[in-house]
């Protein structure tokens, strides 16, 4: 994989670091956002046609790789079925994108409006607005139509926004975003993948980089400030949203999409040991930084090992 030179991903490093100055991070964040931000309708070609041959995921992180489904598909079944999986990775990237600028303005709205800290959150909000109608675009490109998430899960996401405190709220953000920001980072540089793809996942990947900092940092700052109560809250619901999210990861109308028997191919999933590597490698970088601030402690810990997203 080629290296990371954009020097807002460099922010990153030091993730695990002391605890920052809300305002000076903030203009950090801020000065790289307006020199590394994208605008995703004029820098990629929509109107190019997609190549023949060419994946829309890397082979490795579909789900059924290394199946025995998976090796009874033709290569043409195989690449249609990452055009799909992608297709449902950008419509739960909306889901969690529009559910995050809900809870970025909660965040916002008891603070001062003319606060750095604030102005990177409208930042940030500008930037969810780009990459949910970047990903809109892609779906509507591919020809699959959208993959909602199921309607449960949907309507028990009305109750977080309402209910979430702040350092859950980030918490969730960071869900949202690390492990779809691992696996981005494996299919921008990857040459056997759809340009226009790859072009979608490089500005998500540059841009996200500021949003994973901004989290990180807060959600740090709320775990050593936030009263007992509030910790464990937070605890409880960021366990029940790793397992939340594992299960709404693809969508299994994929598998009828591509003509493939639903029932055998989710069993398969679920039994697949590379799947669950993939799945906890992705999430690794996340969940060593959230032991390391108190949150996968107690049954929080035990929802996140039931997620299958913590080894």
């Amino acid at each position: 994989m080629s290296p990371f030179t954009e020097p807002d991903l460099t922010l990153l490093s030091d993730a695990l670091g002391p605890l920052r100055d809300r305002e000076r991070l903030a203009e950090r964040l801020l000065d790289a956002s307006r020199k590394h931000s994208h605008d995703p309708d004029a820098e990629l070609d929509w109107d190019a046609p997609f190549e023949e041959g060419k994946w829309y995921w890397p082979p490795e992180l579909v789900s059924l790789y290394g199946t025995p489904l998976w090796r009874r598909m033709s290569e043409e079944q195989r690449i249609d079925l990452s055009r799909h999986e992608a297709a449902s990775l950008a419509s739960l990237g909306i889901w969690f994108e529009v559910i995050l600028m809900q809870l970025l303005v909660r965040h916002i709205y008891d603070k001062s409006l003319t606060s750095r800290h604030v102005r990177y959150a409208l930042t940030e909000i500008a930037d969810e607005c780009r990459h949910s109608m970047m990903f809109a675009r892609l779906i509507t490109k591919s020809g699959t139509g959208e993959y909602p998430v199921p309607r449960i899960h949907h309507n028990l996401a009305r109750i977080l926004k309402s209910v979430s405190t702040t350092p859950g709220s980030f918490a969730a953000t960071l869900l949202g975003e690390e492990i779809l920001d691992w696996m981005q980072r494996l299919t921008f540089p990857d040459e056997r993948i759809q340009p226009l793809v790859r072009g979608v996942t490089r500005i998500h990947v540059v841009e996200e980089a500021r949003h994973v900092r901004y989290a990180r940092e807060e959600l740090r700052r709320q775990m050593v400030t936030a009263p007992r109560w509030e910790r464990e809250f937070t605890r409880l619901s960021c366990g029940e949203a790793a397992r939340v999210f594992s299960s709404c990861f693809v969508n299994p109308g994929v598998y009828d999409a591509v003509g493939l028997d639903r029932r055998e191919a989710v069993a398969q999933v679920r039994a697949s040991g590379h799947r669950r590597e993939v799945m906890q490698a992705g999430a690794k970088r996340l969940t060593d930084f959230l032991d390391d601030i108190g949150v996968l402690r107690g049954p929080g810990r035990r929802l996140w090992r039931s997620s299958g997203l913590l080894a």
